[in-house]
């Protein structure tokens, strides 16, 4: 017999019935019924229920045995009774009778129960994470990320992708975060860096020859913590491609993707008819870039309804250049209640606030006004028919714009009794982002989000370039290797003009994929880097490698990168990264259960030809 076990935890079922078997595992629990004690036995596997009564040689050593010991037993594979059989297990139509019990690991008292799903701190769960990882739904969850990326590489590999594997120390390369820099021992005072991404590599290998690259990378990036993004290191399908176009590179990755999703995702269904969406429309329609699609609403512009209006705030704002103001429908939100929630809500941003307009049943006051009579007149003429009811606008705005220009936005915004709608007005820059939030909220709040799907859409022709408001210093918007649409002609004009060969794929509201068609001329990218006030020795000095390459005869090529860490927070129905990353950091970047970061010994220090300077 094993030394340790002749099946696992989740083998045995009824055809085992009176087999002498052998187990090792967790005590899972233990249940004492007066002489005889049940034990739930777990490994990796799964959990089977053994037992002893007060016959058994080993009853008074297992009554010693507590929650998490490591233990061994030999013993009987006996039937449990009709009424007794747990069908939620693999298991459950079976128990053991114990015979011989080892001890192989006992434990100390738990800092957290893994029984059950019993809620700690997070600081608690990820000083003992080794713990932590027992419990059933963390468990759960890395097997689910281990499937998720067995299953992309098959993807990729059965469309006839390479998996190559790309530098891990390499030269600091400014890319939008900070670098993690690394001394160097050999080189004093000189420095590595660990890789934000494997771009200029994938990159080199397409002018190598290589044609369809991918990697499961980790990357690093020394990040300010997000609940959706890890403040270290993340891992990312990485991919490449030559001689592709932009839609070559939708057609390739989207059945990847969509394909795990429907593998993975359950009960949920997946949209595979993917939107293509301006990153202009995405702007207006939804405040962000990685618009959740299940939610129906759409922002519309509304400025002519407001210029020369009552309402002098937006009536004053819209003869500035460049402003606008922009409406969220909120189908069945008519109620003053909500509105003023959602107002407070955007006075915690920051904001004033946000007007908005509701549409009820018109009130016997709004019937007397109109009228000249009294309200209960009003009330009476309302009873008996005389007055007709319907439907009135409400709200501070309704009455300083007037009934005609807020039945214009009615009719404009498709809505109707019982609804309404909340505006903000400025640059939209300004406001953007805390419309598309407010946009979220009212979805989820009004329950116009559909829970039980996956909505994909990807991003397009984004801008290049942006504009500094105060230096009026013309930078990098988005992906300076992005290949403009128009190549060296879209950049004789306007560079706020000029859209990018660059696309991202939001699903729910978060970005999975992001990527570009690259630019591979060398004219090109030194004019683009030129008009962001980057000369040709800064280039070549900032990106040597790729610079280098590009002489010998590049191709057209392309590629994106998707998170792995956010598709298996989707796919777990998780709102937090840390909770589908095996040994994540903490919100400040720190390792509890391996106390990192450290301090260097002197030793350390002095090998290195580093010096710490104290911190004030």
């Amino acid at each position: 017999m094993h030394a340790f076990r002749t099946h696992t935890c989740n083998d045995l079922t009824a055809k085992n019935v009176g087999d002498t078997v052998r187990l090792s595992g967790w005590v899972h629990r233990v249940r004492d019924h007066g002489g005889v004690l049940f034990i739930d036995l777990r490994d990796h596997y799964g959990i089977t229920q053994v037992l002893a009564d007060s016959d058994s040689p080993v009853f008074n050593a297992l009554e010693k045995v507590r929650s998490e010991w490591v233990i061994r037993i030999d013993g009987k594979v006996k039937a449990r009774g009709a009424d007794l059989v747990n069908s939620n297990i693999p298991t459950g139509e079976i128990e053991i009778y114990i015979e011989d019990m080892e001890v192989l690991g006992a434990s100390e008292e738990l800092p957290l129960q893994v029984f059950g799903e019993p809620d700690f701190p997070e600081e608690t769960r990820l000083k003992y994470r080794f713990l932590d990882l027992r419990r059933e739904g963390l468990h759960n969850r890395m097997m689910l990320r281990s499937n998720v990326v067995s299953s992309i590489r098959k993807r990729m590999e059965g469309i006839g992708f390479n998996e190559f594997q790309t530098p891990i120390i390499t030269a600091s390369s400014p890319e939008g975060a900070r670098d993690f820099l690394v001394p160097s021992r050999i080189h004093p005072g000189k420095f590595y860096a660990l890789p934000q991404a494997p771009q200029q590599f994938k990159q080199m290998m397409m002018v190598a020859g290589f044609d369809k690259y991918f990697q499961i990378a980790p990357c690093f990036r020394d990040e300010d913590p997000r609940a959706d993004r890890s403040p270290t290191d993340f891992y990312q399908l990485d991919m490449e491609m030559s001689f592709v176009t932009q839609q070559d590179i939708f057609d390739t990755i989207e059945p990847v993707i969509t394909g795990i999703f429907e593998e993975f995702g359950g009960d949920k269904t997946v949209n595979t008819n993917i939107p293509q969406i301006s990153y202009k429309d995405a702007a207006l329609w939804y405040g962000s870039d990685k618009p959740d699609l299940r939610n129906p609403i759409k922002m519309q512009i509304v400025s002519e309804h407001f210029a020369g209006s009552g309402f002098k705030i937006f009536a004053s704002l819209l003869e500035q250049e460049g402003t606008e103001v922009r409406a969220i429908p909120a189908p069945s939100g008519g109620s003053r209640k909500f509105c003023d929630r959602m107002n407070k809500f955007a006075q915690q941003e920051g904001l004033p606030g946000m007007g908005y307009i509701f549409w009820r049943e018109k009130t016997a006051d709004s019937v007397a006004q109109e009228l000249g009579i009294k309200v209960k007149e009003a009330q009476a003429m309302l009873k008996s028919g005389e007055a007709k009811g319907g439907m009135e606008a409400a709200g501070p705005l309704a009455k300083n714009i007037g009934v005609e220009r807020t039945e214009a936005i009615r009719q404009q915004l498709g809505l109707g009794l019982g609804d309404a709608a909340f505006f903000l007005g400025g640059k939209p820059k300004s406001f953007e982002a805390v419309a598309g939030r407010a946009r979220n909220i009212i979805g989820k709040e009004l329950k116009l989000t559909d829970e039980s799907k996956f909505e994909f859409a990807w991003i397009v022709d984004f801008p290049i370039f942006e504009k500094d408001e105060e230096s009026g210093k013309i930078d990098f918007e988005h992906n300076p290797f992005s290949m403009p649409q128009g190549g060296m002609e879209a950049l004789q004009g306007d560079p706020l003009k000029v859209l990018g060969y660059q696309y991202d794929l939001a699903c729910n509201g978060y970005e999975l994929v992001s990527g570009a068609i690259r630019n591979h001329k060398l004219e090109i990218m030194y004019k683009a880097f030129g008009i962001a006030g980057y000369d040709e020795s800064e280039v070549e000095k900032r990106f040597g490698g790729m610079v280098k390459a590009f002489k010998f005869g590049a191709p057209p090529h392309g590629g994106c990168a998707a998170g792995i860490d956010r598709i298996v927070m989707l796919l777990a129905d998780e709102d937090n990264i840390r909770e589908v990353i095996m040994f994540p950091m903490n919100q400040r970047a720190e390792d509890l259960m391996m106390e990192a970061p450290g301090e260097a010994t002197n030793e350390q220090l002095r090998e290195l030809g580093l010096r710490v300077i104290p911190q004030e």
